[in-house]
Parts: structure tokens; C-alpha cells; sequence
């Protein structure tokens, strides 16, 4: 596969709520997309589709391909699962299958490429960083292993219903950014993905700076991840009630990000969470929320690795993760 056609086709591993947007809208615009997941919800998918509620896009329903391994070549797999997932997710995806792939992580935290490299080689994976809000509202599953942009679980102790309609998601931000990282895979097939995604939809782009892509989300969404779980509150009341641990935490963030080798903006950083609705919640709070393990140690536990190894103090993230893990989350 060389991912040089108009059309190429997509994989994607994880159809939650962010990957099953990306699905639906690949899909819409005339990709072949196949979506890798466990056995109840690729049913569901096979038979019923993927329907999308969205401001940006309207509402739509779109027919995609599912199985529960990926078992022939592709020109892109897009991996769109949670870090607290991820191994037991890859099994689906075996190297072999992949032929030569772009693999494009889109998660959060920054140590997952490495990891992935490994696993699939340096030429093929691609890291990406995406922002938007999405959810997957049904089905609901209590298979194991299917939490966050995976899907939705039952609460604990609860028998789930099963879904008899498709997988619906609900995109709920006024916008859909992706940032791939060139890195060291090949630029004409990363460009020909951003191309792909753009006609579908999405706002992306190709930067050739993998830390920088990666730590420009990292910057944003540490803050905003630890102190909304720790406090169970909105951004919109965080900010205020305490905003004095926000500026901290945004502080000590650029830090270490520029200990990294990425450039970071304080001030930029802060007119951004004031400029977010007030009602929103991280991903993770809402994993908390929902009793789903959270990716504390994919962000907050990075960002103290990171920390650690260029010599600098960040007394505001250590407290608050310490006491996240402390409520038993």
C-alpha cells in the first residue's frame, strides 16, 4: 500500500467516540473503512452502522466494515483507544496484517510512539493529536476492555441493555482538529492522510515537529484533566474557584515542556481554558465519573516522568495526582 490513492482505506481501532467519528465521516465521504473492536459491537456496527449527532457535520448514518482482527492490508490504521486499553487492543492489530500501514496514534500523553515503534516499526507509525468532544452513547457493553473512546460501560453491578439501533455518537464540539507528526515516517503518505481526513471533514495538518505536536496537547489537557477530576467540577468553575492551582499547573506544564524541547505559551495556554465553554469536562473526569479507569499515569504520570528526568519541580501536578490516586480512581 502506498496511500496514494484519492480513496485509501482506512482502519480504525477503537471505534468510540472519537474513533467512531472519524469512521463515520471517512466513511461518508466515500472511504472503504474497517473498524476493529470486540465481537458485540462490530455486530452492531456490521449491522447497523455508525450514526453521528453533530452540530458541525448534522446528523448522519454511515455503513462501515467491522471485525474483531484486522486481517488484510491497509493504507492507515488509526488507533483511537485509551492508554488504560491499549495492549489488550494491539492484539487485534497484528504487524503482519498491517502490510506497510501508517500507524497513527491518536492519544493522549506523549510516551505511547515510543512503545508503538517498537511494536510496528519506526517507518510506519505516525503520532497525531486530535481535539474535539465526542462520546459514544450506545451500545452499551460491560464487555471488558471497552471503556473510553472504546465505548461505554455499564455501572458496576448492572446487567447492559443491548442495543437493538446502530453506534450512535454525539460530537458535541464546534470543531474537529488533527495534527499528525511526520516524525520518521513518510511525509507524502502523512500528507496524503491529512488530505483524506480534511475532505472528510476535519480540520488536519502535518507538522514535522513530533514533540512539539505532542507536547502542545500535553500542555493543555494535563491541567485541565487534573484539576476537573480532582475537584469533579466544570472548566468553567475551575477556572474560577481555583484558578490560583491552574495558573500553577499551566506554569509548571510549560516548564517541562520546554525542558523537552517544545515551545509553550503561559499566558496563551490560560485564554484558551477562559475561552472553553464552562460547562466541559475532561475525558478523564468523566471516566472518574462513570467509575472507568482513568489515564492519570498516560498524563499526569508522563508529565512527572518528564519532570523528573530534566530536574524540574512541578509541586502542584505531584499533590494533585498524588490525591487523585488517593480517592481510588
Amino acid at each position: 500500500m502506498t496511500l496514494t490513492t484519492s480513496k485509501p482505506t482506512v482502519a480504525i481501532l477503537g471505534p468510540g467516540g472519537i474513533g467512531g467519528l472519524l469512521a463515520a465521516l471517512l466513511s461518508r465521504s466515500g472511504h472503504r473503512v474497517i473498524c476493529v473492536a470486540r465481537e458485540t459491537t462490530a455486530r452492531t456496527l456490521r449491522e447497523r452502522g455508525i450514526e453521528v449527532r453533530s452540530g458541525q457535520f448534522g446528523d448522519f448514518t454511515a455503513a462501515v466494515e467491522a471485525d474483531t482482527e484486522l486481517r488484510e492490508p491497509v493504507d492507515a490504521c488509526l488507533i483511537a483507544v485509551k492508554h488504560t486499553t491499549l495492549d489488550a487492543a494491539l492484539t487485534r492489530v497484528p504487524p503482519a496484517a498491517l502490510g506497510d500501514a501508517l500507524v497513527v496514534p491518536l492519544l493522549n500523553g506523549v510516551e505511547h510512539p515510543a512503545a508503538l515503534r517498537a511494536r510496528y516499526g519506526p517507518d510506519r507509525v505516525a503520532p497525531g493529536v486530535i481535539r474535539v468532544e465526542a462520546t459514544r452513547l450506545a451500545p452499551r457493553t460491560t464487555e471488558p476492555g471497552t471503556t473510553g473512546t472504546a465505548g461505554t460501560t455499564a455501572a458496576p453491578g448492572t446487567t447492559a441493555r443491548t442495543s437493538t439501533g446502530p453506534v450512535v455518537i454525539e460530537h458535541g464540539s464546534p470543531f474537529t482538529e488533527i495534527d499528525l507528526a511526520a516524525g520518521t515516517a513518510s511525509r507524502p503518505r502523512l500528507d496524503a492522510l491529512a488530505a483524506a481526513l480534511s475532505t472528510a471533514g476535519t480540520t488536519a495538518r502535518v507538522l514535522e515537529d513530533e514533540t512539539t505536536a505532542l507536547w502542545a496537547k500535553m500542555a493543555f489537557l494535563a491541567p485541565f484533566a487534573l484539576l476537573t477530576t480532582r475537584y469533579g467540577l466544570p472548566l468553567g468553575e475551575v477556572r474560577t474557584r481555583h484558578r490560583e492551582e491552574l495558573e500553577s499547573l499551566v506554569a509548571e506544564t510549560a516548564e517541562v515542556s520546554r525542558a523537552c524541547g517544545a515551545p509553550a505559551d503561559p499566558a496563551r495556554a490560560l485564554a484558551r481554558y477562559d475561552a472553553f465553554p464552562p460547562a466541559a469536562k475532561s475525558s478523564m473526569q468523566r471516566d472518574a465519573e462513570a467509575g472507568r479507569p482513568l489515564e492519570l499515569d498516560a498524563i499526569g504520570g508522563a508529565l512527572l516522568r518528564a519532570a523528573d528526568r530534566h530536574d524540574v519541580r512541578v509541586p502542584v501536578t505531584a499533590r494533585l495526582v498524588r490525591e487523585i490516586r488517593a480517592a481510588g480512581h
